[in-house]
């Protein structure tokens, strides 16, 4: 089928920051009443995401992928001083997103594709009521502590060092640290914070759990075998924040789908199109009927 792209647009984040975005939209007389946002993983530009949203526009959905502030097309010059954080892209971006689409799109129902934070910051995403269903990849609750042995101590070691020392040494984190892109100083110690505490996004603010409390929306959520950034434990926990949702966790290994690996970033590679890509897909599917 078809796709139109429109990979010039620019939304404007709640607090005024314009976000580079991408259009994806299905051929002329298809049905295209159902938009599918997606969220990215923490450093990962919307273009790791092109493959699928095209996929999921030739099945007809209106597709849309964007940067947060700081990432990929929504970077400044320099990242040095830039004061995004993990909240921003979590309340100004995505609200921000979620406005636009409401606004700009003849679109009846919007569902939600969020990968590894992207997942998370849908239960902070004011009028997350408006989602009418979310597929979680690799979603996950990043205190270390539900990290198998020996991961945990490696994961502390990012989130009480690492993290923190880069920061301070430049300002933010340069993407050759080991992360997919540059990532916004705020950003990275917001993150590293979160991931520390045993309560995680929720220790100290109980408006935020009822955020997560307020999506009582189909859900299905992914996580894999070996996922080094998402052990199954680390979903769940996610999925138990999300307590009034209807949940449908999948957690699959590589052989179910004869793949050698899928990883943390794996099912948006093209190898997976008939296996993890058409399941998601028909559930979207069924949730836009």
């Amino acid at each position: 089928m078809d796709v139109r792209i429109d990979d010039g647009l620019r939304i404007r984040a709640l607090d005024g920051f314009e976000l580079a975005a991408t259009l994806y939209e299905p051929a002329a007389g298809t049905d295209r009443r159902t938009a599918v946002l997606i969220n990215s993983a923490t450093a990962v530009k919307r273009r790791y995401y092109d493959p699928f949203a095209r996929y999921l526009a030739g099945e007809g959905f209106t597709v849309l992928t964007y940067d947060y502030q700081g990432i990929g097309g929504s970077r400044p010059r320099s990242l040095v001083r830039f004061q995004a954080r993990l909240r921003q892209w979590a309340e100004e971006d995505q609200g921000g997103v979620l406005d636009w689409i409401a606004g700009s799109l003849d679109t009846s129902r919007l569902l939600v594709v969020g990968h590894s934070v992207g997942g998370q910051i849908v239960g902070l995403a004011p009028g997350n009521e408006r989602i009418a269903g979310l597929v979680g990849v690799a979603a996950q609750n990043g205190y270390w502590g539900h990290w198998p042995s020996p991961s945990r101590y490696r994961m502390a070691l990012r989130w009480y060092l690492a993290l923190p020392l880069a920061t301070s040494l430049f300002g933010y984190v340069p993407g050759w640290l080991g992360i997919k892109e540059d990532l916004p100083g705020g950003v990275a110690r917001e993150w590293a914070a979160w991931c520390r505490r045993p309560g995680f996004l929720f220790q100290g603010h109980d408006e935020r759990r009822r955020g997560f409390e307020r999506f009582a929306k189909p859900f299905l959520a992914y996580s894999f075998a070996d996922d080094d950034y998402a052990p199954r434990a680390a979903v769940e926990s996610l999925l138990d924040a999300y307590r009034e949702a209807r949940v449908d966790h999948r957690h699959v290994t590589p052989r179910e789908v004869g793949a050698p690996a899928i990883g943390h970033f794996g099912f948006f590679r093209e190898r997976f199109r008939e296996t993890l890509w058409r399941e998601s897909a028909a559930w979207l599917t069924a949730q836009a009927a």
